[in-house]
């Protein structure tokens, strides 16, 4: 994943950009005070990604302002997360928005083709786990990372997790996404040979603790290579398996 200083200035070399025009480019402003938000505008220089649009607790009107100067900036594609349906609508007819219902978000902007060092394997230990991986597995793929998703597949019934060896084994990363007792993430780390991100979700009974029990659960994990994020985080479960996912071609850039 190039960062945008590391393009301007191959484009210097290969004469395709003048001196001048690049450093106007880099001097640009690094962010843009709109009054209801400061938008980042320098975010894909320094991480190789646009600024993403946390949309809850935001109004329509606010989510619209932002794309809006993310747009004229070149920040395409545009990740809205925590998007309602109702906000959806409403940004969707001032912008092009494609809206994911399951995953609560929202993309202006086409999808990458995918690069980088593989594939990001996205499993659910059940069904109920679906929208936090759909926000997970979108998050990879607007971030150029091809995603294979086996959902349903938890321990309840391991034969489940093991018809799918295959993908599990040829994964560059793999983001385990479970509620109840968080079990999923140690049995693919066990199985793994990359790294594995483990995601607890808020869905179970009362000693569950809308979580808690499962973050503990993987947090524990005997198995190693499993890092975990927040309770139903699976945006940064995304973000973090594409990064990883496109450290080949980091190093790839910088030879």
């Amino acid at each position: 994943m190039n960062s945008e200083i590391r393009q301007i200035l191959q484009a210097v070399q290969s004469g395709g950009m003048g001196v001048d025009e690049a450093l106007l480019k880099i001097k640009e402003k690094p962010f843009e005070d709109i009054g209801c938000a400061k938008v980042d505008l320098h975010r894909k220089i320094r991480q190789g990604a646009a600024e993403v649009i946390y949309g809850a607790g935001k109004t329509a009107a606010q989510i619209c302002a932002i794309v809006e100067v993310m747009e004229k900036s070149g920040q395409l594609p545009i990740l809205i997360t925590r998007l309602s349906a109702e906000s959806a609508e409403t940004v969707g007819q001032a912008h092009m928005l494609k809206y994911f219902a399951q995953a609560r978000a929202g993309v202006v902007g086409d999808f990458p083709e995918p690069d980088g060092l593989g594939t990001v394997v996205v499993a659910t230990g059940g069904t109920s786990d679906i929208p936090v991986a759909e926000e997970a597995a979108l998050t990879a793929q607007i971030l150029g990372s091809r995603v294979t998703r086996l959902y349903d597949v938890g321990v309840a019934g391991l034969h489940r997790t093991l018809s799918h060896l295959d993908d599990i084994m040829s994964a560059s990363v793999i983001i385990a996404i479970a509620g109840m007792e968080g079990a999923l993430a140690s049995v693919l780390g066990g199985l793994a040979d990359c790294p594995v991100i483990a995601v607890p979700t808020s869905v179970g009974y009362g000693a569950s603790f809308g979580g808690l029990s499962a973050l503990l659960s993987m947090l524990n994990s005997c198995a190693s290579g499993v890092s975990v994020v927040n309770i139903d985080n699976g945006f940064g479960a995304g973000y973090l398996a594409s990064m990883i996912n496109h450290m080949d071609t980091k190093a790839s850039d910088e030879k």
